[in-house]
């Protein structure tokens, strides 16, 4: 076995060696991919040419569509081309680059649902100080910390990465070159790559989820106060759906990273990939378009 080079290629399995399924999965991740752009775009170009969409909350809501269009636009293409040739290889320069968006993808998305949940926090239990808290200095800064930390999770991850020695031909038990699959590829030395995975993992991800968590405890408390249920149901509405993003989310997403490598579970490692990296970036427009009256109205 030969270390890396600079011409080091990978060989991606996928989801399936069966041409026939191959063909029927193309089909059905196609019409994902199309339902993920027509659906997140309709959603950014409804948020910024409606005025009445011109709040905080959907301000978040646009960026959030924008780093679902790039999470899938990184995976989804490159793996719908996969289904159609027999080589499955990979350069080793667009493996990382893959990985590397992947992770910023990633990052952005979850510190973005915790400014989100922050906008919700302020809404339901300050409202009276909304306009002054939530101001657009606010919101923008809350936008550019969310990218900020995808981009330093990405880096973290990444440049150790450009070390670690692979065999001249390495297979890769996934779909895409995220990074857990990779690591496991690897033919060097990883216990560093290993640890600041799952130390990045640990705290962004429970950094970000605390955020959110806090928020919703805020939020569930103040809900239970009042008194009638219809308004109990009103407040909690306006926050039902990013409850609902948020689960979807960190379930599978903090399992796969944080799970212990002695754990075989191929199968279900592709499953949960798909829910968070594919599906979910999928549904967040729907989800938001079908709880959300005012986005309902705007399209």
């Amino acid at each position: 076995m030969e270390n890396q080079t600079s011409t080091s290629e990978f060989v991606l399995l996928g989801l399936t060696s069966d041409p026939h399924l191959q063909s029927l999965l193309f089909f059905v991740f196609s019409v994902i991919y199309f339902i993920t752009l027509f659906g997140n775009m309709v959603i950014m170009i409804v948020i910024s040419t409606d005025p009445h969409l011109h709040y905080p909350m959907y301000f978040f809501l646009f960026h959030l569509a924008l780093i679902d269009i790039c999470y899938a636009t990184t995976i989804v293409p490159y793996m719908l081309v996969n289904f159609l040739v027999k080589q499955k290889s990979i350069d080793f320069s667009a493996c990382i680059l893959q990985m590397s968006l992947i992770l910023l993808s990633a990052g952005s998305e979850i510190f973005m649902l915790s400014a989100m949940a922050y906008d919700r926090y302020v809404a339901i239990c300050k409202p009276l100080h909304y306009q002054v808290v939530m101001n657009k200095l606010v919101c923008r800064q809350l936008v550019g910390g969310a990218w900020a930390m995808g981009v330093l999770h990405s880096i973290i991850n990444t440049l150790p990465m450009l070390n670690v020695q692979f065999c001249k031909y390495t297979e890769i038990k996934h779909f895409s070159c995220e990074l857990p699959p990779l690591l496991t590829a690897a033919c060097g030395r990883i216990f560093l790559n290993k640890q600041l995975l799952l130390s990045s993992a640990v705290i962004f991800g429970s950094s970000s989820f605390l955020l959110t968590l806090i928020s919703y405890i805020y939020i569930i408390s103040t809900v239970l106060k009042i008194q009638s249920a219809k308004g109990r149901h009103k407040a909690f509405s306006t926050c039902s759906s990013h409850l609902i993003i948020v689960i979807l989310l960190y379930t599978t997403a903090l399992f796969q990273y944080t799970k212990p490598h002695s754990v075989p579970s191929f199968i279900l490692d592709q499953l949960f990939s798909i829910q968070y990296s594919i599906l979910t970036p999928m549904l967040n427009p729907i989800i938001y378009s079908l709880k959300n009256n005012d986005v309902k109205t705007a399209l």
